[in-house]
């Protein structure tokens, strides 16, 4: 696969919650076909490594990255200012399958909501269940509500409903036919179990730290199940999404 470095202008950079940033950038849609769950990954001046940030949306022209504060390099990402331009590898890894005959429910934590928009774009009538820390860190609410059925979950019961999404997927498990996530690595294993015990199809997009983006390195390295076989693949390259069944977790 050819793997092109574009320079695409900055249009806005800015704080949507607590550290956590909504960046756009112009592209030309026809010329970057990107796959909900993709990812780009974004060169930081300073830095030898770029920074996987999952694509929330690619529509109209814009690309939004939508990401969370928490080194040097994502605050170096958020003092970029309109006018200039970002250096992005785009779009990479595998995402989402989704068919438009089935219904979805998609589930986010925390900084794994964004990647949920672009998703919930490509499929019909989706229920969307997010879960945050606290109401400090709720983010693309009226945005997701544009696309479908939405419900809400805080640790602490400071936004919509007290709980973890795991208790909302449950409540209403039969009122679709496949599950979408991504989060926190125990919330996947938790959904994916949840799934199991349901018999639902389930496609999870896991988080892990890159290295290249592109499969070279083996930073990104996870263990999955293989007709029969445990062996090693690559989050950027071969996932981020796998089927929630080959996962070992």
């Amino acid at each position: 696969m050819k793997y092109d470095v574009r320079q695409l202008p900055l249009l806005s950079n800015k704080e949507i919650a607590q550290g956590i940033y909504d960046m756009r950038l112009e592209y030309k849609q026809d010329d970057l076909p990107v796959q909900c769950g993709q990812f780009a990954h974004v060169y930081v001046p300073g830095k030898s490594l770029r920074r996987p940030i999952s694509v929330c949306d690619a529509s109209g022209g814009v690309l939004r990255l939508v990401y969370q504060v928490k080194g040097e390099g994502t605050k170096i990402m958020s003092q970029m200012q309109p006018g200039g331009t970002v250096d992005v590898l785009v779009p990479l890894g595998h995402g989402f399958s989704v068919d438009s005959t089935k219904r979805y429910c998609l589930i986010g934590g925390g900084i794994g909501v964004p990647p949920m928009l672009y998703t919930a774009r490509q499929c019909e009538n989706p229920l969307i269940i997010t879960g945050f820390r606290s109401e400090s860190l709720v983010i693309l609410q009226d945005d997701l509500k544009a696309c479908g059925e939405t419900l809400l979950c805080t640790d602490d019961g400071s936004a919509g409903e007290k709980g973890f999404v795991t208790d909302l997927l449950r409540a209403h498990i039969a009122e679709v036919d496949e599950v979408c996530a991504c989060g926190p690595t125990p919330m996947l294993k938790a959904i994916a179990a949840v799934c199991k015990e349901f018999n639902k199809p389930c496609q999870i997009s896991l988080e892990e730290r890159m290295g290249c983006g592109v499969g070279a390195c083996l930073v990104c390295a996870v263990k999955v199940r293989k007709n029969g076989e445990e062996i090693m693949q690559h989050v950027c390259k071969n996932g981020p999404v796998f089927n929630a069944e080959e996962v070992v977790f």
